[in-house]
């Protein structure tokens, strides 16, 4: 731990609220960056409210450690050195009080020098420096630059503390965290939605030559102390200087309580009538349509029965078979369903019957990017994923990112995933296989091919075989020939052989597996723990014999090099 630069003009117990519960306030002069907080996942939680010459600034729980910490996680405050702070709590123990006078300031942070080198680190997806993401929000292109939001608990591995994190990327594979950018207020915690660029400075925010970027988020009234009295309204906050910095909108919020806890606010633009379209979950299964000039008064359109495919919707247009004088509209829920119909700028009209997206156990709450440039084209998709990182002080990840593409298949049309063509970037080594006999009942080791991270792509051809695939680090991923079912763990997906073979990619990382099949069809996000020890990679056959028609295996570097 570097050297405290902590000055503590005041730490008293102030009330004695019941036998060994107190409330505490310290004063602290900040001189550096970060307020260091330890932390024990165990412990109670307490309430703090910080506040920077006399006004409140943040207020959040956490599990103030009363011993040991299991680990820091740290508050930045750079943006209030040579000021007075103050630290208050609620109930708070005797115990945790020794952990109350042990938060310091300084401009580094314990673990930092061990940071994206933990042992669960995901190598090549995002997860925070420090607490809990989930949802992926406002995601936004602009200028080169992929702006990814999260919802995030910068306090504690759990749940909780919503406020909006924030990072950018360059190629959609190495990203810089950028720091929490919608912080917790008096209207509630920042939950889910959406970023877009506002070309026509529609909101009038625009200040410079540039178009502001602008989030549409849900204001989680009732969630705190701070805003118990508060509903679930949405709100406004926008930057000029490209995501950078964010000003919340003085006049939020902008649209009131519809109904239950009504959030995940989704926003395209609609260029037919020159307005914003916004989708907003209404807590009952059902979506509601707005539109807006200005993103400051919306006008409802129409209510879609949603059933299934419920928060964290979205609608975008994808082209059937690469036709773009040919698209349909999809309308799409967390939970990995979707429709495919048509929308009028007011109303949506499915198609068909909701259909199945995600076949994986760590994925959910996916969200694509606004503005993307039309000579890119593609429909790029992050989700979260939910995969625990017991002992880290981190926790879940997000999915590595996919296109997505819509196709004809004998069932009609289908989205397919595949990951973005970027991943190239993370090759460091190559190897390649064709024509290799897999004898019944026994496996075929990839020679001299071992590691943790990896992008494979193989062709397997059934022959005679009852079950084959890929063992990789030791887990197997099965294909069951006659229930015509792809297998991983617990995880299951229908699957069809084209022309007696099955296609299979699979990315690698420490802790999950991402699989496509036959062309990305088949879309399977998993969670993934291999022993330590475990390295190879293998195809095997079972009850018959069968052939690797041609196997690739990358290995791949990790993003945090």
């Amino acid at each position: 731990m570097s050297k405290q630069k902590t000055t503590v003009l005041i730490a008293a117990i102030v009330c004695i609220c019941t036998i060994g519960a107190f409330a505490a306030e310290r004063e602290i002069e900040i001189t550096g960056k970060y307020l260091n907080f330890p932390v024990k996942d165990d412990a109670d939680r307490v309430l703090i409210n910080f506040k920077v010459e006399d006004e409140k600034v943040r207020e959040f729980t956490i599990n103030l450690a009363p011993d040991k910490p299991d680990y820091w996680i740290y508050l930045e405050v750079k943006d209030f050195v040579g000021k007075r702070g103050e630290l208050v709590t609620g109930k708070i123990s005797k115990k945790q009080l020794k952990g109350f006078k042990a938060i310091y300031n300084d401009d580094t942070f314990p673990g930092e020098e061990d940071l994206y080198k933990e042992e669960l680190r995901p190598q090549f997806h995002f997860s925070s420096k420090r607490g809990w993401n989930n949802d992926p929000n406002g995601l936004v292109y602009y200028k080169g630059e992929y702006h990814m939001f999260y919802q995030h608990n910068p306090f504690g591995w759990a749940w909780g503390n919503m406020t909006w994190g924030h990072a950018i990327s360059t190629d959609l594979v190495h990203w810089v965290e950028q720091g929490d950018k919608l912080l917790a207020d008096e209207l509630g915690e920042m939950w889910s939605g959406s970023g877009v660029v506002d070309w026509k400075n529609t909101t009038g925010f625009q200040t410079g030559d540039e178009p502001p970027l602008v989030a549409i988020l849900t204001f989680a009234g009732g969630t705190t102390e701070w805003s118990k009295e508060e509903p679930f309204t949405q709100g406004l906050a926008y930057s000029n200087d490209r995501g950078r910095s964010w000003t919340k909108y003085e006049g939020n919020p902008v649209q009131g309580r519809v109904k239950g806890n009504n959030r995940d606010p989704k926003v395209i633009w609609w260029e037919e009538t020159q307005e914003w379209v916004i989708i907003l979950w209404l807590d009952t299964g059902e979506m509601a349509f707005f539109r807006s000039k200005d993103l400051k008064r919306w006008e409802l359109q129409s209510i879609f029965k949603s059933g299934e495919a419920n928060e964290c919707a979205e609608l975008f247009q994808l082209a059937v078979d690469g036709d773009e004088s040919n698209k349909k509209w999809i309308f799409y829920g967390g939970t990995g369903d979707y429709f495919i119909g048509d929308f009028d700028g007011s109303q949506y009209t499915p198609e068909g019957k909701l259909t199945r997206y995600s076949y994986g156990n760590c994925f959910y709450a996916s969200q694509t990017f606004n503005n993307v440039p039309k000579e890119d084209g593609r429909r790029i998709q992050i989700g979260w994923g939910l995969n625990r990182a017991p002992g880290m002080p981190f926790n879940q990840m997000m999915t590595f990112p996919v296109a997505l593409t819509l196709h004809t298949t004998e069932e009609g049309l289908r989205i397919f995933a595949n990951p973005v063509e970027e991943i190239e970037k993370l090759y460091i080594k190559e190897h390649e296989w064709t024509n290799v006999a897999i004898p019944a009942d026994d496996n075929v080791p990839a020679p001299g091919v071992e590691g943790e991270l990896f992008d494979i792509e193989a062709i397997l051809h059934v022959g005679e075989a009852e079950e084959l695939g890929l063992s990789i680090r030791g887990e197997e991923i099965i294909y069951n020939v006659e229930d015509e079912e792809l297998i991983f763990s617990e995880q299951r997906a229908p699957l069809k052989t084209e022309d007696g073979s099955i296609r299979l990619r699979c990315i690698v990382d420490r802790t999950s597996l991402e699989i496509y099949a036959n062309g990305g069809r088949i879309y399977m996000p998993c969670k993934f723990r291999p022993e330590d020890d475990e390295k190879t990679i293998a195809a095997f056959a079972r009850g018959g014999g069968a052939e690797i028609t041609s196997i690739k295996i990358r290995k791949l570097e990790s993003i945090w090099n």
